[in-house]
C-alpha cells in the first residue's frame, strides 16, 4: 500500500513562518509573486489572521518544508444557523505535484468544516485549469457560473 510522505495540518497562531512559505507556494503556482509576497504584512498581521476561527489554513508539509497548502474562510449564514466554506486558494509547488497532496489537502478541510457545523464547501476554478477542474469535478458538483469582480472604487 502506498505511503504518503507528507502530512497535512491547520497552521495556527503561531505558525508565521510556514505561512509566509506558503504565501511563497501561492505565488510561484499562481505565476503572482508580486500579489503574495510583493507587499507581505507584518507578522502581527499574520498572527491575527491565523487566530481568527472565519479564516482556515491547511498546510502540507515534507518533513519541515510547506509542499502546498489551502486558505479558505468559514462563513456563517444568515437564512439559517448554518456556515459555508469557501476555499480561496489551493495550490501544490510544481515538484510536489501528482502525489495526492490537494486531495489530502480537501480531506483534512472537510474534517474542519464537520467540526464548525459547516454544511457545504465551495471553490472556484478558472476555465484552461483543467488540473483543478479534474480535481473539483472529482470531490464535488459542478456548477457552471458567472463571477463578477466589482471595484468598490467604481461607483459611476
Amino acid at each position: 500500500m502506498f505511503q504518503p510522505t507528507f502530512s497535512i495540518r491547520a497552521l495556527a497562531s503561531d505558525d508565521i513562518e510556514p505561512m509566509r512559505t506558503l504565501l511563497d507556494v501561492f505565488g510561484k503556482a499562481f505565476d503572482d509573486p508580486g500579489t503574495y509576497r510583493g507587499n507581505p504584512p507584518d507578522d502581527a498581521y499574520l498572527q491575527k489572521q491565523l487566530s481568527d476561527e472565519n479564516f482556515i489554513v491547511m498546510a502540507a508539509f515534507e518533513g519541515y518544508e510547506v509542499v502546498g497548502g489551502l486558505a479558505a474562510y468559514v462563513l456563517p449564514k444568515f437564512e439559517q444557523a448554518r456556515k459555508e466554506i469557501y476555499i480561496y486558494d489551493l495550490a501544490v509547488a510544481e515538484t510536489h505535484r501528482r502525489r495526492g497532496i490537494a486531495t489530502a489537502l480537501i480531506r483534512a478541510l472537510q474534517e474542519c468544516a464537520l467540526a464548525v457545523g459547516a454544511y457545504v464547501i465551495y471553490v472556484q476554478a478558472d476555465w484552461g485549469d483543467d488540473p483543478a477542474i479534474a480535481l473539483y469535478t472529482k470531490m464535488g458538483t459542478r456548477e457552471d457560473v458567472l463571477h463578477f469582480d466589482i471595484d468598490p472604487h467604481d461607483r459611476d
